[in-house]
């Protein structure tokens, strides 16, 4: 761990100077040599950091949709290559590059704060082994290691033996007690943030093998920070629980209001904002325009929830426009029903046609019957027309006087021939 901390020192001075200003602006109101300014001091630093990150924690939030979406087509490229490796490879970037996303790109928040934590750990481990680091110097050196959080020094570990711990003005209990409460902590929210993800914030019509990934990273992703966790400093533990609880609240209020499409969060929002909507009658800020505009545009691409919601407007009177605004009225229902959904406005619509009368009827029937019967004397081969010459003549053969019946027009189609008549 030391040797991974060293690379990462060209960020401990700027690390070491935050948590010096925050540690000022805490020690002027809880004492300079205290637990709660040192460790509000880290705790700032970490909401600082995510602060700054929510650009990266907004495109990985992207990139893990575009990834989710892209499942099925990963599945066909790995089963029509699966006996070359490097064809599939090349198929996987150009999808990939098609869609504007990557891996990597669901990762860029962890990376992106790697190197801070790593900072913290050799600024606190710096402490423990009582040398200056960055811009803490001796004066500040022996205030954080006077600093305790419920009787555990910033620097202690769960590992550490009784000996270095009375050098820190700590018991072993009470240091062990709080690192394994705080890492418990640590792994629970872990935990629920990856189980929120998969039970409430997944495609629930979409099975692929990400799916079962994210699955099991629920489960390995918390044992491994409780592995990790009784090495680690007790500042190092209180940067990784705030940033753990940080980050679930961070995804509770993204399932809240900007849900997956498809997903069980998609269901509940979509109740919520229609019954939002039909309450006040139209939309009520930008991201429910926003919202209605992008179900109005997929047509009939529209999921379950999505169809269930513009079918609910229609019920109340209401109409979708295809800027995101909601209308009352009729005008527009037809734009509502991109998908090929029949809607109440459309029904309404509709008229029966007019019923007629039994003269009404037959005089249609024999019209139709007359353009039948010139359209099959238009039709007829040449052939023909010696027969119905020679039967005006009276020189038909047998057979004849049936097929004049046949062109006098009474029946359409091809008739039986019937039997020859006597003279």
């Amino acid at each position: 761990m030391d040797t991974i901390a060293s690379l990462f020192s060209f960020i401990t001075t700027p690390v070491s100077w935050v948590i010096v200003q925050f540690h000022s602006v805490y020690g002027a109101i809880f004492g300079p040599d205290t637990g709660w300014a040192w460790g509000l001091s880290i705790v700032s630093l970490v909401i600082l950091i995510r602060i700054c990150l929510i650009p990266l924690f907004v495109k990985q939030i992207k990139a893990t949709r575009a990834m989710q979406t892209l499942q099925p087509e990963m599945k066909k490229i790995q089963e029509r290559y699966k006996n070359d490796k490097q064809r599939q490879s090349e198929e996987m970037m150009k999808l990939y590059k098609d869609a504007g996303t990557n891996p990597l790109s669901s990762c860029l928040p962890i990376l992106a704060q790697s190197p801070f934590f790593f900072a913290l750990y050799r600024v606190l481990n710096s402490i423990a082994s009582n040398d200056t680091v960055g811009v803490i110097n001796a004066h500040l050196l022996e205030s954080a290691q006077k600093a305790h959080i419920f009787g555990a020094p910033l620097a202690a570990k769960f590992t550490d033996n009784s000996d270095k711990l009375e050098a820190l003005n700590a018991s072993l209990t009470d240091v062990r007690v709080v690192t394994a409460l705080m890492i418990v902590l640590m792994s629970l929210s872990q935990f629920y943030t990856q189980r929120q993800l998969m039970t409430k914030n997944v495609d629930t019509t979409v099975k692929t093998p990400f799916m079962q990934q994210q699955k099991m990273l629920m489960y390995v992703f918390p044992v491994i920070f409780a592995v990790f966790g009784i090495n680690f400093p007790v500042g190092v533990l209180v940067y990784w629980l705030t940033t753990n609880v940080w980050t679930m609240g961070q995804q509770m209020y993204v399932i809240h209001n900007n849900p997956t499409p498809g997903s069980k969060a998609q269901a509940s929002y979509l109740e919520r904002l229609s019954k939002h909507v039909t309450h006040h009658g139209k939309t009520r800020n930008r991201r429910e325009r926003a919202t209605v505009k992008a179900i109005v545009a997929k047509g009939r691409d529209r999921n379950e929830y999505e169809r269930k919601f513009i079918n609910g407007l229609n019920k109340a009177g209401l109409a979708a426009q295809a800027d995101g605004a909601v209308t009352k009225g009729d005008a527009t229902a037809a734009a509502q029903a991109e998908d090929g959904s029949t809607t109440t406005a459309q029904a309404a619509k509709r008229q029966q046609p007019k019923r007629q009368s039994k003269s009404q009827r037959q005089g249609g029937a024999a019209k139709t019957a007359g353009e039948s019967l010139s359209l099959t004397k238009a039709e007829e081969p040449q052939d023909d027309v010696k027969p119905a010459a020679a039967a005006k003549k009276g020189n038909a053969k047998p057979g004849g006087s049936t097929r004049s019946k046949a062109q006098s027009g009474q029946r359409k189609g091809p008739q039986r021939p019937k039997s020859s008549s006597k003279k």
